[in-house]
């Protein structure tokens, strides 16, 4: 069961789908911040010009850089895979395709999230 809300939305009311609408709220909300600074760092406060694999070996050279990059990977996938979860769910019927389609979703986000985190948590800085 869910509850009307603005423009006509519905919020769920338990289970996995409030614990995903939560969750696609508060993450919005991280990323949004954990993006700007890293837009700041990266664009603003270090010219392009500076940034190159020596940038990211002394960045990556401490566990901080490294799990703040792995935690908004992380946040990002999950966020952009539960919306378009919900996109799956609203615009394909039961059955089929519907199955392939979140088949082939999951399938990337997994693929995805190994690559990533593969990346970032093997790098081995050389300065």
């Amino acid at each position: 069961m869910a509850i009307s809300g603005a423009g006509g939305h519905t919020r769920p009311m338990g289970g996995f789908e409030l614990t995903a609408w939560i969750f696609m709220r508060v993450s919005g909300v991280v990323l949004l911040f954990m993006a700007l600074i890293h837009l700041g760092i990266m664009h603003i406060v270090n010219n392009v010009d500076v940034i190159d694999y020596a940038f990211v070996a002394r960045r990556y050279a401490t566990p901080f850089w490294r799990m703040y990059d792995w935690i908004m990977l992380t946040l990002a996938l999950l966020h952009g895979f539960n919306g378009a979860r919900v996109l799956v769910d609203d615009y394909f019927r039961p059955g089929g395709r519907r199955v392939a389609t979140l088949a082939v979703l999951y399938l990337l986000a997994f693929v995805t999230f190994i690559l990533g985190s593969y990346t970032i948590l093997t790098f081995v800085p050389r300065v």
